[in-house]
């Protein structure tokens, strides 16, 4: 990779680098609302192996990340009655950047402001790599899922609908 592409470390890189972990980097010009299917389709990926990191809380206003593919919704009821909660939501943006300590479209699971429960959509763990947010907008990076499961202790669940 050229030194004018390298992007700037995050709290996400330096959790990652901190733990060993060999990832790669993926820059890529953001698109407001354009989502895992936008970076996916500007960097020539498959959306599925693309992951986007969601933001919800529960009916008692705590929140946690769901990481789901990125041409998948996220079933809310589903996932509900798998983790035994009455109901999720997303959160709204402004909940979503205080809780994560980033901007929502910059959000990554590593390295958040608030330790939040992690559930992933166990599809993603049978993948060999996937792309997640490194902590910017525009940046993405490249690991192995099962990374989720060590770093962010990731549950596996059952919760994804076609989008």
């Amino acid at each position: 990779m050229a030194k004018k592409d390298k992007v700037s470390e995050t709290p996400a890189t330096a959790l990652l680098r901190q733990h060993g972990v060999s990832f790669t980097e993926h820059p890529y010009e953001f698109l407001e609302h354009g989502g895992a299917q936008h970076s996916a389709q500007v960097l020539g990926m498959d959306p599925f192996a693309v992951v986007k990191t969601l933001i919800m809380q529960d009916q008692d206003a705590k929140p946690l990340v769901v990481l789901m593919h990125g041409n998948r919704k996220v079933s809310t009821k589903n996932l509900a009655r798998q983790v035994g909660l009455k109901s999720i939501e997303p959160c709204v943006p402004e909940v979503a950047n205080r809780h994560s300590g980033y901007m929502v479209g910059g959000t990554s699971p590593f390295a958040t402001r608030r330790v939040m429960p992690v559930f992933i959509e166990e599809t993603i763990l049978a993948l060999p790599r996937i792309c997640i947010n490194g902590g910017r907008r525009g940046y993405l990076v490249g690991i192995d899922p099962q990374v989720c499961v060590q770093l962010l202790h990731a549950q596996p669940v059952n919760c994804a609908l076609a989008e």
